[in-house]
C-alpha cells in the first residue's frame, strides 16, 4: 500500500513559477512509477507527467513539455514537478499517482491517488 500526499498549490499570477511535491509512504517508493495528472472543472483528468522507478525515463504531455519537469528523489520519497511559465489555462487540481507497473499517460493503469492539490493561475 502508498499513501501520497501532494502539496505546494497555489494561486500564482501568468508567467509564474511553483512547485508541487508529492510524499510517499511505503518503503518500496523506489520501485513505483510515479505520474501527475490534473483535472479542471467540468473536465476529464489528463495526463501531465510520468517518471520511471530509476529516474531514467521521463515523460511529459505535450501541453506541458519545455515548461513542466517532473523529477524524484528515492531517498526522501518524494516525486516533484517543477511548472514554470505557467498559463491560466494550467488552472486544475494537480494529483500524484503511483504504479506498480510500467505506465506513462493511462489513468487507469496508476494504482495509488493523492487527494490533489489547487492551482490557480490567474491571467
Amino acid at each position: 500500500q502508498v499513501q501520497l500526499v501532494e502539496s505546494g498549490g497555489a494561486l500564482v499570477q501568468a508567467g509564474g513559477s511553483l512547485r508541487l511535491s508529492c510524499a510517499a509512504s511505503g518503503r518500496t517508493f523506489s520501485t513505483y512509477t510515479m505520474g501527475w495528472f490534473r483535472q479542471a472543472p467540468g473536465k476529464e483528468r489528463q495526463f501531465v507527467a510520468a517518471i520511471n522507478w530509476g529516474a531514467g525515463s521521463t515523460y511529459h504531455a505535450d501541453s506541458v513539455k519545455g515548461r513542466f519537469t517532473i523529477s524524484r528523489d528515492n531517498a526522501k520519497n518524494t516525486v516533484y514537478l517543477q511548472m514554470n511559465g505557467l498559463k491560466p489555462e494550467d488552472t486544475a487540481v494537480y494529483f500524484c499517482a503511483a504504479s506498480r507497473r510500467m505506465v506513462r499517460d493511462v489513468a487507469s493503469a496508476y494504482d495509488f491517488w493523492g487527494q490533489g492539490t489547487q492551482v490557480t493561475v490567474s491571467s
